[in-house]
């Protein structure tokens, strides 16, 4: 039996719509390279690192690259949604199914709080009368209502979001070299490549100082994974997730280093502050009249897709846990429209406290969840990582069938990820004020812990590895 043969037999029969065309697929996964980590964060990073913060991108967006290739090849031996947690089950145990499984749905959960009020806070820029708790509601309204009526609407409504940071994107980087070359704009005088090493070098505040700031550039990849989660809903996961994956490189190299080393080269680094968005900086020091408005229209976008995304997401992974047993039976059932509608809908409700809790704490909490949201990404991320080393193992033991989709090079890439992911969450620790999402993390462990043990106390077969296919044995 061949792997093709194996995902043609399993993924229809999780009940799913295969409502997501390439069209779809492919501008999700341009989207998830996309975010709010980069129209803002992006900002902090830049007044840490200078211009090195473009080798701190490029360097994480090859990581990045061979998780996805590494998720890719597990895809294409098993397409299934909710993925991460599935073949963390199959290759490490039923515990980390659960536990990923669990944390994914937490880290969209945490990110959608952050990105709500985001999103209200970009509202009141234009409407500084309407009260940020309206603009969050009406939005969790809304975006919940689309992801409840089809997967189709999820996918359109992603499709628009991305076209609206890309096409801001590259008009930027468009702009920026006509400033650089031809000298228009009230930056001309001061436009030039030569911007990126003539302030005090390259790396201004020094390698250490520069490699502190990769915790937040992962927080600006997280999310391209999701395509992961697309793939039981996807018409042709076979060919549509491929070309996904094999264009990420050029992807990162076109909106993140291409993007930043244009800012950079237009405006020098040390104009640069946290809070403030690159993009707009950049348009203010250009002087398009316009331009903070529409970098302001672009981050809400960008907001507002992240947080679909989360509600989309969030749905898959608790279905896939109840499928499991590792969550309520009820998260299972479809709607009539074949959407997780009860999992989405419990997902929302502790989006909606997030709202609330932002309103009333401190600014400061902003970034503690992005924080938390980070450190649960790389648990997915390693996952992911360590799943595809324990797969490959199986092929080369001749036990299951060569995905169509191999990862180049086999295990090293995900060996090097893995150390490199260890090496950032070393930084996290080692940085006083991201350090508080690992003690999160710890009691969040300690909570799925004492879970699990309720689970095997009322059903001890939960604690079975699943079986694996029956395969012929291959060579």
């Amino acid at each position: 039996m061949t792997s093709a043969q194996v995902d043609t037999d399993k993924a229809p029969e999780e009940g799913y719509e295969r409502g997501l065309g390439s069209r779809q697929v492919q501008m999700i996964a341009i989207g998830g390279a996309i975010g709010v980590g980069l129209f803002l964060g992006a900002g902090a990073n830049i007044a840490k690192a200078g211009p090195s913060i473009i080798l701190m991108y490029a360097l994480a967006g090859v990581i990045i690259f061979f998780i996805m290739r590494a998720l890719g090849e597990l895809l294409l031996y098993r397409p299934v949604s909710g993925s991460f947690a599935e073949y963390s089950r199959e290759f490490l145990g039923p515990f980390f199914g659960y536990f990923t499984g669990w944390t994914y749905w937490l880290m969209w959960v945490v990110t959608g709080m952050a990105e709500l009020t985001a999103a209200a806070i970009y509202i009141h820029y234009w409407f500084p009368d309407i009260p940020q708790w309206v603009s969050a509601l009406v939005f969790l309204v809304l975006l919940f209502v689309a992801n409840l009526i089809s997967v189709k609407l999820f996918g359109e409504i992603e499709f628009w979001f991305s076209m609206v940071k890309v096409t801001a994107i590259i008009g930027m980087i468009v702009i920026g070299i006509g400033v650089i070359t031809f000298g228009f704009s009230q930056a001309g005088d001061t436009a030039a490549v030569s911007n990126l090493w003539e302030f005090d070098g390259f790396f201004p505040k020094g390698i250490g100082s520069s490699l502190m700031t990769l915790q937040g550039v992962m927080f600006a990849y997280l999310a391209v994974e999701l395509v992961g989660v697309t793939a039981g809903e996807s018409e042709n996961p076979e060919k549509t997730l491929p070309k996904a994956i094999n264009t990420l490189p050029w992807r990162i190299a076109l909106f993140y280093v291409g993007a930043l080393t244009v800012i950079l080269a237009v405006v020098k680094w040390t104009e640069f502050a946290e809070g403030v968005s690159p993009f707009v900086e950049a348009f203010a020091v250009i002087g398009i009249p316009a331009g903070a408005g529409i970098v302001n229209f672009v981050v809400l976008t960008a907001a507002l897709s992240s947080c679909n995304s989360g509600m989309y997401s969030t749905g898959r992974m608790l279905r896939t846990l109840a499928d499991n047993g590792e969550a309520p039976g009820v998260f299972s059932k479809l709607s009539s429209t074949k959407t997780p509608a009860i999992g989405i809908s419990v997902s929302v409700v502790f989006m909606a406290i997030g709202v609330v809790l932002n309103y009333l704490v401190p600014e400061k909490a902003f970034g503690y969840v992005t924080s938390v949201a980070t450190a649960a990404g790389i648990w997915t991320w390693l996952m992911i990582l360590v799943s595809h080393v324990r797969y490959r193992r199986q092929v080369v033991a001749g036990r299951l069938p060569a995905s169509s989709f191999p990862a180049p090079g086999g295990s090293v890439c995900s060996y090097i990820a893995i150390a490199f992911l260890l090496f950032v969450t070393c930084l996290i620790a080692y940085d006083a004020d991201s350090r508080i999402c690992l003690y999160v993390m710890a009691g969040w462990a300690v909570a799925l812990g004492i879970g699990w043990a309720v689970l095997k106390s009322r059903n001890p077969k939960i604690t079975e590895r699943p079986g694996e296919p029956e395969f012929e044995k291959i060579g």
